[in-house]
């Protein structure tokens, strides 16, 4: 069964989409926010819930979704920041699985 489940994401590109439509925005402008949205969103999001659960995380860098170990229901991601990297794996209504790499 597939759920329409809204995330920040979502809701943040939506925000730029809407935005943008109003300000007359490009094709290409509205591109280039969703897919900068996109990124943006995830390393901030995992870097502040990581901070949440006692892990150092300065400055987020970089978010990669590992999709050989993301599941539907449960995301894994690589979390580069300026002082550490971290495998955070992400299910619904749980702590995150926070796994210091090197």
């Amino acid at each position: 069964m597939h759920r329409n489940v809204v995330t920040p994401v979502h809701l943040f590109a939506g925000a730029v989409l809407l935005a943008a439509s109003i300000g007359g925005a490009s094709h290409t402008d509205l591109t280039i926010s969703v897919a900068q949205a996109a990124e943006e969103v995830p390393k901030e999001m995992l870097a502040a819930q990581i901070r949440t659960q006692g892990f150092a995380c300065e400055k987020a860098l970089q978010a990669t979704r590992d999709a050989k170990r993301s599941r539907a229901d449960h995301a894994v991601w690589v979390l580069k920041c300026s002082n550490a990297t971290y495998r955070v794996s992400r299910a619904p209504d749980m702590a995150a699985k926070v796994e210091p790499l090197k």
